[in-house]
């Protein structure tokens, strides 16, 4: 019987996000049924090059990398490179792709979806939270919801690395426990928004300090992205974020006001056994050892519970705290998204 062409994509931004796809692709080996035909990009080939095969946070690219006029050769494999700052400037379509993954984070509207469509991309996956709930056809967190998809959504968001990493966690908890309230603080590694040493910033005071040498508080849309996938939790969570000078990856500290009595053994059971025998095993990991962040660099999973820091104070005041790698955990979950995604079509 014949094997079944890979999916092919295309994607469009080539940053920190978009080398982990790709780089995830290549990890991932024979079986991980896409074939990347095209990258869009602003940079020049010599840097990319240079930085698919090294990387300060990942280490160094598990392949060959090579570049011949505008084109990436990664191993035996041949992908075009554009350098369009725009969506239109590239006929998707004659590509030949089933998908575009968006993981430049510069686009957020329909309005913005609707010029990759006009571009003839069959149908794109955004990287990143939409502005509201009516500007894409679905959001996906993968291990909730991806069953949902029909096949007949052009444009589709793949959340957040903080919302994969959260979202599972709460349905789980509210299921077993029932969720009252809700309180979560991101401590999340610095990101390319902010500048090494003070320097201005369009939007945001505290932004325009060195990322290395501050806690710095940001905003986060985590809350409203929560309710999107859990509306039965909607006016019942609060979310702020820390930005930390370290390099990458991050955690979430959560704390819970649940329906009925509990302890921390109780709390660790269901983590531990959601982890390693229900439907989230794969996506959800469990550790009792005594970690520091940088051991979750390349972890794929959504998040990893650190049993050693759950609490719960009173009966019903749980705390629990989440690691997650924001950049390869959310790569790997995109992909995942992908995947389902294309197959509810073909």
């Amino acid at each position: 019987m014949p094997q079944p062409r890979p999916f092919k994509v295309a994607l469009n931004g080539y940053g920190r996000i978009g080398r982990c796809v790709l780089r995830a692709l290549c990890e991932r080996g024979a079986n991980a049924g896409f074939e990347v035909v095209a990258i869009n990009d602003l940079a020049d080939m010599a840097s990319l090059e240079y930085l698919t095969r090294f990387d300060s946070t990942h280490g160094r690219f598990p392949g060959n990398v090579r570049v011949e006029g505008d084109f990436l050769h990664i191993n035996d494999h041949v992908i075009k490179v554009f350098r369009s700052s725009t969506p239109e400037g590239i006929d998707w379509s004659a590509l030949g792709v089933d998908l575009v993954l968006e993981c430049s984070g510069v686009y957020h509207t329909r309005s913005d979806g609707d010029r990759f469509l006009a571009a003839r991309a069959p149908r794109v996956l955004f990287s990143q939270p939409m502005a509201s709930e009516a500007d894409v056809d679905a959001t996906i967190v993968y291990g909730i919801n991806q069953q949902t998809l029909t096949g007949e959504e052009r444009l589709v968001s793949a959340a957040s690395c903080t919302t994969n990493c959260s979202v599972p966690l709460l349905d789980l908890l509210n299921r077993e426990l029932g969720l009252e309230y809700v309180t979560i603080t991101t401590i999340h590694s610095a990101m390319n928004d902010q500048p090494v040493i003070d320097a201005y910033h369009h939007e945001d005071l505290r932004r325009t300090r060195s990322a290395f040498q501050s806690i710095i508080p940001v905003s986060t849309g985590l809350a409203r992205g929560i309710e999107r996938l859990l509306p039965e939790l909607a006016g019942r969570i609060q979310a702020k974020a820390v930005r930390v000078p370290t390099v990458n990856v991050s955690c979430l500290d959560i704390t819970l006001q649940v329906a009925r009595d509990t302890d921390a053994v109780e709390i660790n059971r269901i983590l531990r056994e959601a982890a390693t025998t229900g439907p989230l095993r794969g996506l959800l990991a469990y550790t009792e050892l005594p970690h520091a962040s940088c051991d979750f660099n390349h972890d794929p999973h959504s998040a990893i519970i650190d049993a050693s820091q759950t609490r719960v104070s009173g009966p019903r005041l749980v705390n629990v705290l989440a690691w997650f790698d924001n950049e390869w955990g959310f790569a790997n979950r995109m992909l995942d998204v992908a995947d389902h995604y294309l197959r509810s079509i073909h």
